[in-house]
């Protein structure tokens, strides 16, 4: 192949709104061509496809430098696509060779939105299976700390079970710097059993870096068969966890995407507007959780498992699930010693997500440069955590009201579902004790999660 000049003008092409290249100067027509594509085909060239593809999702022009593949060489492109009603239009300058190098990311691989659609959670790892990202609600839903799961190996979350043939799909995957789809596992802290799948990332030099992967919970029998009544709320609340996890996933990933600009550098205010996306897909995410979780508490039959559990341990998880957005927050957050205990009885994923609730939500309410405590005590036959923090405080008339369905001192700040106290408080009297809150106006609010003293 004839070395290109890249002071030549630029090489034009439309790409329909199906991923056909309809139109195509001489050069880009050549190098589709090369990859075995043809006018009136699917575009050939992987790296330009996954750029047109990109930019007719957002409805705006996308530009950035892509490497693609031609025949045993490599080439240096600039790329701009630009949707309009009839597809993409390309204009691409360059044209430089480079050394050859292995494209990073099958095409096919590239779009990770087929993992992450569906799950349950997410997660991360660099290229010896080392936890790099964790969803930030996983920990307090499934009973671990995933602040400090981060840099720990996969194997220290997860249990990896072998299939029906004795393989760990997992580690085939790693061997072979490929997708894997079927891992099944069990979450250590809680028995849960899940399924992995994940796909490979790359650096920019090819180089494998690890995986971008998903969690899909799986649903353990119940013990007994529900009675006729109790059908229609368990179907309901399944179809509304599944109608809406799928879709808001796959916003949540795809805007993270962008915002972390992954596929190239884009210009700033995009990326912002990415990341208020997935602000919002997350919030929506939690109703979600919120809507499933007071179904679950609201049957007849609810029950916690009571267990021995350390109070002190479990505010400190609670604390290090938190410490990313209290310190985006910039709110200290001042939790019990290391060496402190409070042996009490609880359900201790349950007792998690109380806690988690009560410190998210004294973290929300500080004002910038403010500090949340949390202190343990023993009292008699009680064990309680004391949350207090610097926020404006709630009124006498108001502190009955927020722990009702759906109620907020003021509906107009930013802030949660209004499910979030309400939900603590059953819990904590399922497992047989309360939720309290000491506050006045100016003064913040001092929130009391009470357990049974362990016998």
């Amino acid at each position: 192949m004839n070395v290109l000049d890249p002071s030549l003008p630029p090489v034009r092409g439309r790409i329909d709104p199906h991923g056909r290249l309809v139109e195509a100067d001489q050069r880009l027509s050549d190098l589709n061509a090369r990859g075995g594509g043809a006018i009136g085909q699917p575009i050939a060239v992987p790296e330009i496809a996954a750029l047109a593809r990109l930019a007719g999702r957002l409805g705006i022009l996308v530009s950035r430098a892509v490497v693609a593949g031609d025949g045993d060489a490599d080439l240096d492109l600039w790329v701009r696509a630009d949707p309009d009603h009839a597809g993409v239009r390309l204009e691409i300058t360059g044209w430089r060779l480079r050394s050859p190098w292995r494209a990073s990311t099958p095409d096919n691989d590239r779009d990770v939105d087929f993992v992450r659609s569906g799950a349950d959670w997410l997660w991360e790892s660099d290229a010896a299976l080392r936890l790099t990202f964790l969803s930030a609600t996983a920990g307090a839903r499934h009973g671990f700390d995933a602040g400090d799961m981060l840099g720990r190996p996969l194997t220290r979350l997860f249990s990896l079970a072998e299939d029906h043939e004795g393989a760990f799909p997992m580690l085939g995957g790693l061997a072979m710097r490929q997708h894997f789809d079927d891992q099944r596992a069990t979450i250590r802290a809680t028995g849960q059993p899940v399924r992995l799948a994940a796909a490979p990332r790359t650096d920019r030099m090819g180089v494998f870096a690890g995986f971008i992967g998903a969690v899909h919970v799986i649903d353990m029998p119940a013990a007994t068969p529900a009675a006729p009544d109790e059908v229609l709320p368990d179907a309901f609340a399944m179809r509304l966890d599944a109608a809406l996890r799928s879709p808001l996933g796959r916003i949540i990933a795809n805007a993270d995407s962008i915002n972390a600009q992954s596929e190239g550098p884009l210009r700033q205010d995009y990326a912002d507007y990415a990341a208020d996306i997935a602000n919002a897909g997350r919030h929506l995410m939690g109703l979600v959780d919120d809507l499933v979780d007071l179904q679950a508490i609201e049957r007849a039959d609810f029950a916690v498992t009571i267990e021995p559990i350390d109070l002190a341990d479990v505010s400190r998880r609670a604390a290090g699930l938190l410490s990313v957005r209290a310190g985006e927050a910039r709110v200290r957050i001042d939790k019990p010693p290391i060496d402190e205990t409070l042996p009490a009885s609880g359900e201790f994923r349950r007792a998690l997500q109380v806690l988690v609730n009560l410190i998210g939500n004294a973290v929300r309410y500080s004002p910038p440069d403010g500090m949340v405590w949390i202190r343990t005590e023993r009292e008699g036959d009680v064990a309680a955590v004391i949350i207090a923090d610097q926020g404006k405080g709630i009124a006498l008339e108001d502190q009955a009201r927020i722990f009702e369905k759906f109620e907020r001192v003021d509906p107009r700040e930013p802030g949660g579902s209004g499910l979030g106290l309400y939900i603590a408080r059953r819990l904590a009297r399922a497992m047989g004790g309360d939720i309290t809150v000491d506050s006045a106006p100016g003064q913040g609010a001092r929130f009391v999660f009470t357990l049974p003293v362990r016998g």
